[in-house]
């Protein structure tokens, strides 16, 4: 932590005497995950077109995803490619994108994010200090576990099974009657080895990209919910720009975001017979029976959100 908050004092520093000269990218990702690679992009296309230096931060190196979105907001970091759960402790209503068994597949959950539900999103972020320059992608979800398949709900029964910081992914996980926790990214191949959780559950591409396949090798393909990866810069460092360089920076999302949706798409699709090959073993899972195990999380947020919930529904196709 001392060294964490060093580097943020020097960095707040030097950006003191830049006038925006300088942009700090941070985000959690480690090399070969398609948010990494994706971040690359964006430093390559904002710098070309605005003319500013762009230094990324990557593999939480300025802290975890809530970390970051503060420094954020107070202007020590600029940019952040972020993680839907901790957005949704500053929006809760993102946090409804990851509804259980929401969408179909990816292009259909891009499509609900690249249109009036995005924008909504958007503004609320706003009233809480963040601006989102766009949504990239972090999958459909699967469980992976140290010791079984989970198959059915009731192989889920007791599982000590980390999440994100996300209240609808526990919510999912205590409907299957696991025993869900919330712990940062950063620190999840640690607690797996020491056996404080029995699995995790997570996209293909973050799973291969951690090599948390070499921890918990039995992977079940339960697609039980979608999440997001909201691009995020802080509001005060957007309202101070002029209206080109918002408009490299809207354009750098978007562009390095197709990128990053492609990568995270075709890995998903394809990284199951490399995992195998690497150990790890796969088992499909009753999807009609996990949907009707977590339909009381619909009607939970029903209560709270009613018309978003249901005009989600519609645009998913529901």
């Amino acid at each position: 932590m001392k060294t964490r908050l060093m580097a943020i004092l020097a960095t707040t520093t030097l950006l003191a005497g830049t006038a925006h000269a300088e942009v700090i990218f941070a985000h959690g990702e480690n090399p070969g995950n398609p948010r990494y690679v994706a971040a690359e992009k964006w430093a390559e296309l904002f710098a070309a077109c605005s003319g500013d230096t762009v230094n990324l931060a990557p593999s939480a190196t300025m802290g975890n995803d809530v970390e970051m979105l503060t420094s954020a907001t107070a202007g020590v970091i600029q940019v952040t490619a972020n993680s839907q759960g901790a957005m949704s402790q500053v929006v809760p209503e993102i946090g409804l994108l990851g509804l259980p068994f929401l969408f179909a597949d990816l292009p259909a959950a891009w499509a609900v994010l690249d249109g009036e539900v995005g924008d909504l999103l958007d503004a609320r972020a706003q009233e809480s200090g963040l601006k989102i320059l766009g949504f990239w992608d972090n999958g459909i979800r699967n469980v992976t576990h140290l010791s079984k398949h989970v198959s059915e709900p009731a192989d889920l029964a007791g599982m000590k099974i980390r999440t994100p910081p996300d209240q609808m992914t526990l919510d999912i996980f205590q409907a299957l009657g696991a025993a869900p926790a919330p712990l940062a990214w950063s620190e999840l191949p640690t607690a797996l080895q020491s056996g404080v959780f029995d699995g995790q559950e997570n996209p293909l591409t973050n799973i291969h990209s951690a090599k948390l396949h070499e921890i918990t090798p039995f992977v079940t393909l339960t697609g039980h919910k979608y999440e997001s990866t909201p691009v995020v810069a802080g509001l005060a460092w957007w309202s101070g720009l002029d209206a080109a360089t918002q408009t490299c920076a809207l354009d750098a999302t978007a562009e390095a975001g197709k990128l990053q949706r492609q990568l995270s798409f075709d890995g998903n699709a394809s990284l199951q017979p490399k995992m195998e090959a690497e150990g790890a073993k796969f088992a499909t899972s009753n999807r009609a029976a996990y949907i009707a195990a977590t339909a009381s999380v619909y009607d939970k947020y029903a209560q709270t959100y009613p018309d978003l919930v249901a005009a989600l529904k519609k645009a998913a196709g529901q």
